[in-house]
């Protein structure tokens, strides 16, 4: 797959003939006219993950007409130029399931290449809802909505969401097993195995 604006002739800004300058290991579509230089950067993503009280996450189905349509995603969609990374993504998360969220901690950062012609950088914030009586309504790039287990999720559109859910699944286990040992009672010896206590002799 080649890079974008590989296959450029002609200078979007000005129109007149693009060549070619190297920078970076790679060659750039370049005008002379102008000072047009192109560098096909990915685009920027942001998602919120929101979970409920039992540990469930909110999860989007993908609509008709959008990349891998009828799979389900965590509610995420670019960041708009001049627009800011935790904003863009407070803004997906009402488009796609009418909810206000507030944001927590990044959870994931990582790169996307399930489209190679649109390669991106996606950015996984926690969220927590600022109504927990709000119910999600699909809206936007999806039409349907739901909360799901992150350990048997429904089949994904993006690989990245599946290797969050993954791990948080893991955490959620291991924290259970942590819990369950520190509750455990203490271990007591049953009747039959209580020592007889000594009983001192006379001396003669």
């Amino acid at each position: 797959m080649s890079p974008l604006g590989d296959d450029w002739a002609w200078c979007p800004r000005c129109r007149g003939p693009l060549g070619r300058t190297r920078r970076g290991g790679h060659p750039r579509p370049t005008c002379a006219a102008c000072g047009f230089l192109f560098f096909a950067n990915p685009g920027l993503g942001a998602a919120v993950v929101v979970r409920d009280r039992s540990g469930r996450v909110l999860l989007v189905r993908r609509a008709r007409g959008q990349w891998g349509a009828g799979a389900w995603f965590i509610p995420c969609g670019f960041v708009e130029m001049g627009e800011e990374l935790r904003a863009a993504a407070i803004r997906e998360a009402r488009e796609e399931t009418g909810l206000d969220v507030m944001l927590g901690d990044v959870l994931q950062v990582a790169s996307n290449f399930h489209d190679p012609e649109a390669p991106t950088v996606g950015i996984w914030f926690a969220g927590t809802l600022a109504d927990p009586g709000a119910e999600p309504v699909a809206g936007d790039d999806a039409d349907g909505v739901g909360w799901f287990d992150p350990g048997a999720p429904p089949p994904l559109a993006f690989p990245t969401d599946a290797a969050l859910l993954a791990r948080l699944a893991a955490d959620a286990a291991q924290r259970g097993r942590a819990v369950r040992a520190t509750s455990a009672p203490a271990a007591v010896a049953s009747p039959g195995m209580r020592k007889r206590p000594k009983t001192r002799r006379r001396p003669r």
